[in-house]
């Protein structure tokens, strides 16, 4: 199969792909769900190796370069593109006929494209539209930033941006409305916060990470598509999950030691909350993280973790 076109978009390297590959293992004949296309990266190599691919992405930029790689692909296609949230790739899957899987990979967060491209609105440092839509519909982060209260600006600030000054930089979004750029944003929660030029980091980075995953129900998406993966790994399929920051490993963390009845003993006050007997997942990896030869060619890499595990064949525990 002839390699698919490169994007024209701003390049993307994927993170931990030779790591990503390994875990998965894949096999000529394998139904593999990419659940965060973006570029390709992951897919591109997963199709190489022989592999359908089922891939979801609801940025319809994404989708859109995924359709210019029909002209590569074979008859039937090994490539199926689902211009979707990751969240429901049980429903997608189901619709297409497809009961179970190999695997599954998962790339959380923005991806470079969409950081690099000023007028999605996702980065501060380049002067865009106060956006971070990923499905560029529904609520914007200005829209957020400009008609929510200082109180629940502060909770997103502090829960999703782990920003412990999240009332005083919420007070000041709220005294500097309406907010209408990126850097609108940026110059207001530097000014709250006393930014220092030179400082190694942005004092808005907390910020705009905050709105963006409020703004597109990161976590919650996540916790989603996780607790789908009982239902849609045949036993021995593969799942790896690539994250970027803590509130998110901590989710794939916890899910993986609860799925793998690691989540303790119980007390006599506390019963066991999951038998160790009846676990979905195991051969569950340590925190995989890139090497220095790979940060040295990506540094966006320098944050990300890798964990993977195998589907063993206990029912799903929605279903038991």
């Amino acid at each position: 199969m002839s390699k698919p076109p490169a994007s024209p978009l701003a390049p993307h390297i994927p993170v931990l792909l030779d790591e990503v590959i390994a875990a998965l293992d894949p096999q000529p004949g394998d139904v593999i769900v990419d659940a965060t296309f973006g570029a390709g990266g992951y897919t591109r190599r997963l199709l190489d190796a022989g592999a359908t691919v089922h891939a979801f992405d609801r940025d319809p930029d994404a989708i859109a370069e995924g359709r210019k790689w029909s002209e590569t692909t074979e008859n039937p296609p090994r490539l199926i593109l689902h211009p979707r949230r990751f969240s429901e790739m049980l429903a997608a899957l189901s619709e297409a006929g497809i009961a179970s899987v190999d695997g599954v990979v998962m790339d959380i967060g923005v991806s470079s494209m969409q950081l690099d491209q000023a007028g999605r609105g996702f980065a501060f440092a380049m002067e865009g539209p106060l956006d971070m839509r990923m499905s560029r519909e529904g609520l914007s982060a200005a829209d957020f930033l400009n008609g929510a209260d200082e109180a629940e600006i502060a909770d997103v600030l502090y829960q999703y941006g782990e920003e412990r000054q999240s009332r005083r930089v919420a007070r000041a979004i709220v005294a500097a409305r309406p907010l209408e750029t990126t850097g609108d944003l940026a110059r207001v929660v530097r000014k709250a916060l006393g930014h220092r030029p030179g400082a190694p980091k942005d004092p808005a980075t907390r910020s705009f990470q905050a709105v963006r995953i409020h703004v597109n129900a990161e976590l919650s998406e996540l916790e989603t598509a996780l607790n789908a993966t009982e239902t849609l790994l045949k036993e021995g399929g593969r799942l790896a999950v690539v994250s970027f920051h803590s509130l998110e490993d901590r989710i794939v963390k916890r899910f993986l030691r609860d799925a793998s009845g690691g989540a303790g003993q119980g007390s006599r006050h506390l019963p066991v909350a999951n038998d160790a007997a009846q676990a979905t997942f195991a051969d569950l990896s340590k925190a995989i993280r890139p090497s220095a030869a790979e940060l040295d060619r990506n540094p966006r890499a320098r944050s990300a973790t890798l964990r993977a595990a195998t589907r063993t064949g206990a029912p799903g525990r929605a279903a038991a």
